[in-house]
């Protein structure tokens, strides 16, 4: 198991166990059934490798599991406990690990059992320090989450100590965005169609932005120096796009919609966007 968190950042990768596990098989002499692949978290019960794996061995398929390390396996008490009671079962015949030894004893259950406490232990300790580097990080105002549209996040700091910087490429486009808008003239529609085949501006994939990511783009306190973060405001370090009173006026003209539209189709800047 190879999971996605940042936790197993530096755990051995799936192609690097599978070749000791292949070696230790080998020397052990065991009769590998299946080689299974599982590339998720095992912070939570209920992932379908593993229980699909368990269902197998209580039908018979197989008598044991050989793994790298009792936390490859579990790190949540059910999963943990399950595999235990399997053991009790006697479906379970043999756990092999190459860095951690297991027998089927009181001994070596006990044994097991205090490898996946700890195995949980560190789980929801890495939690409860990256809970608590993310408040110190937003009380620093340095925004926690992913960029939105016309900023970039600093994939080359320190880890931790990450900042949003504006997009050399999208900033002004976004910013154009809101000078459409702020006119309000305007529909969020038409600034998208605007950006997508006047200015190439697009969202993930390449594809034309959705209408809710530039809603969210238009109520988004984070363009005039402010973010949310657990329901809180927090002012950020971040470069403003706008000021606050050009997002206020944009809250009122959001707070329009519905009524009749401008009819005049002559619509300021109409002929002079690029």
């Amino acid at each position: 198991r190879k999971s996605t968190d940042v936790e197993d950042k530096q755990m051995r990768s799936i192609e690097d166990q599978i070749a000791e596990l292949r070696a230790f098989a080998k020397v052990e002499g065991l009769n590998i059934v299946e080689e299974l692949v599982e590339k998720q978290s095992a912070k939570i019960p209920g992932r379908r490798i593993f229980n699909s794996m368990l269902d197998r061995i209580e039908k018979r398929e197989a008598q044991g599991i050989v793994s790298w390390n009792p936390d490859r396996l579990a790190r949540n008490s059910v999963d943990g406990g399950q595999i235990i009671y399997l053991i009790d079962c006697g479906r379970i015949a043999a756990l092999k690990f190459p860095q951690f030894w297991f027998e089927p004893t009181p001994q070596g259950k006990f044994m097991l059992n205090i490898a996946f406490g700890q195995s949980k232990y560190y789980v929801d300790s890495l939690s409860e320090n990256t809970k608590r580097g993310l408040r110190q990080k937003v009380r620093r105002g340095e925004y926690p989450s992913v960029a939105p549209i016309g900023y970039i996040n600093d994939k080359l700091g320190d880890q931790g100590n990450k900042k949003v910087f504006p997009d050399p490429e999208r900033f002004k486009l976004a910013r154009k965005m809101w000078d459409l808008f702020l006119t309000g003239n305007y529909t969020v529609a038409q600034i998208i169609g605007v950006a997508y085949n006047r200015w190439g501006l697009t969202g993930k994939m390449g594809k034309k932005l959705s209408t809710t990511t530039v809603y969210r783009m238009f109520t988004n306190p984070f363009y005039y120096g402010d973010f949310y973060y657990k329901g809180e405001l927090y002012n950020g370090k971040h470069e403003p796009m706008i000021t606050i009173e050009e997002f206020d006026l944009a809250q009122k003209i959001l707070g329009q919609r519905g009524k009749p539209r401008p009819k005049d189709k002559r619509l300021p800047f109409n002929g002079l966007v690029r």
